[in-house]
């Protein structure tokens, strides 16, 4: 009886102590960053922020991860365009997806894309962690999305964000 009592009790210490030492899933994140659309193409022109416009994007979610390697997401994005003296929030975005971890700090996203502007389509992102302590990690990302609708010819935009997770 006293050698069941210590085979229980080494295996109790064993389970905690993989317990705790590694991340309990769900694990669940939050983040924010600042997304500057780069370029804009249709069949009908090409939009180059900064030259003919400025817009900028604030991007701010919630992972939540089922393991290591995969996870969902969604986020809100407030967008904001300043052209000829004048700036306003043009769209609000809702951006729900799929989360695949690759390695080495690469994340894909896989979105799918609703706008209050009457937009819709998909935004595929891939996403690098540069900086991680223990508190917060910092993340650059490309997003490229592909949007439909509104009367409007499909575009394709090409995408710098920069951010902060914790």
């Amino acid at each position: 009886m006293n050698s069941l009592k210590h085979i229980f009790l080494i295996a109790l210490f064993s389970f905690c102590t993989d317990a705790f030492s590694q991340t309990v899933y769900p694990k669940i994140t939050g983040y924010f960053g600042i997304m500057h659309p780069l370029v804009t193409i249709s069949n009908e022109q090409t939009n180059v922020n900064f030259r003919d416009y400025y817009a900028v994007g604030f991007p701010t979610g919630i992972n939540i991860w089922k393991n290591q390697k995969i996870g969902f997401s969604f986020e809100v994005v407030p967008n904001i365009k300043a052209q000829d003296g004048s700036d306003k929030v043009t769209n609000l975005l809702f951006h729900p997806g799929v989360l695949v971890a690759l390695g080495n700090g690469y994340t894909f996203a896989g979105r799918a894309a609703f706008e209050s502007s009457g937009r819709y389509g998909v935004t595929p992102v891939l996403n690098k962690t540069v900086i991680k302590s223990d508190n917060c990690s910092y993340f650059v990302a490309v997003p490229l999305p592909v949007r439909f609708g509104n009367d409007h010819p499909a575009t394709f935009t090409v995408g710098f964000q920069f951010g902060i997770a914790f």
